[in-house]
């Protein structure tokens, strides 16, 4: 009989939901830190002599867990031959960032875009599954180049 008395009780049984109520107040806290799926470092000149030899430096990092596969690459307006052509394919994990490195000419000033897209293709991660967000799969900044 005393064992029923005790659920009957308010005290315990309230104290108990307020425990409860807490662990999943403190969670849910946990879980809307958003964390950044590409922080995009971007080191590029502004001017350059025609001619000159260019160099843009892309360095990208993530703060998901899980490893995903990003396509880098530029595009430019009027468009620039050669080396500024690469496109880059590598998988990008939380402890493991990338940096990338395109090294060209121009005799004319140039929009630059630095385009990251993060795609599906097998065989690119060391690990059988990487993911593909479900908000953006695009990532770009756009830069003017001045040729003098």
């Amino acid at each position: 009989m005393r064992s029923l008395q005790l659920p009957l009780r308010v005290g315990p049984a309230a104290l108990l939901l307020v425990l409860c109520l807490q662990l999943s107040l403190s969670r849910a806290q946990e879980n809307t830190t958003k964390r950044k799926v590409i922080d995009f470092d971007l080191n590029m000149p502004q001017t350059a002599k025609a001619n000159e030899e260019v160099t843009v430096q892309l360095r990208l990092q993530t703060e998901l867990r899980e490893c995903m596969v990003v396509k880098a690459h530029l595009q430019s307006k009027p468009p620039i031959e050669g080396a500024f052509n690469y496109k880059y394919t590598r998988c990008l994990c939380e402890d493991n960032p990338l940096t990338f490195f395109w090294d060209f000419q121009s005799n004319k000033t140039a929009k630059i875009a630095v385009v990251v897209d993060i795609i599906k293709e097998e065989n690119i991660c060391v690990q059988d599954i990487s993911v593909v967000p479900n908000e953006a799969n695009r990532y770009y900044a756009l830069r003017t180049l001045v040729i003098e």
